[in-house]
């Protein structure tokens, strides 16, 4: 992460980028459960392919919006392959603003009628 960047720096975010930071916000997962997560939260309309899920993961790290972490379930429970992905303060602050910038849009397009009122 560049000392210069801010969460307003990296917005607005990729929507496979917002997908993962929302999977992680629970805890650590590997890669696989990530991609379940977000097809699942989705209702599967987003699928995400193994190259498209580990590019993102290799950039999200390099900008500090998560970090691998050695935290890990029982041995027994697990598959010492796999790497597991935690999200930073820095990833959290930057999915808050995230939320902030979309919410704003959507307030945006109900007050011009492209979108409905609260259902």
């Amino acid at each position: 992460m560049d000392e210069q960047e801010t969460p307003d720096s990296l917005l607005p975010l990729p929507s496979v980028t917002f997908h993962i930071l929302l999977a992680l916000t629970h805890g650590p997962l590997h890669g696989y459960a990530i991609m379940q997560d977000v097809a699942e939260r989705t209702g599967g309309a987003l699928k995400l392919g193994a190259g498209t899920l580990y590019r993102s993961i290799q950039r999200m790290l390099e900008q500090g919006l998560i970090v691998e972490t050695r935290r890990r379930p029982a041995p027994e429970l697990d598959d010492e392959r796999r790497r597991y992905y935690q999200i930073t303060p820095f990833g959290t602050a930057v999915a808050r603003a995230e939320t902030q910038r979309l919410a704003q849009l959507v307030k945006l397009a109900r007050a011009s009628g492209f979108a409905p009122e609260r259902a």
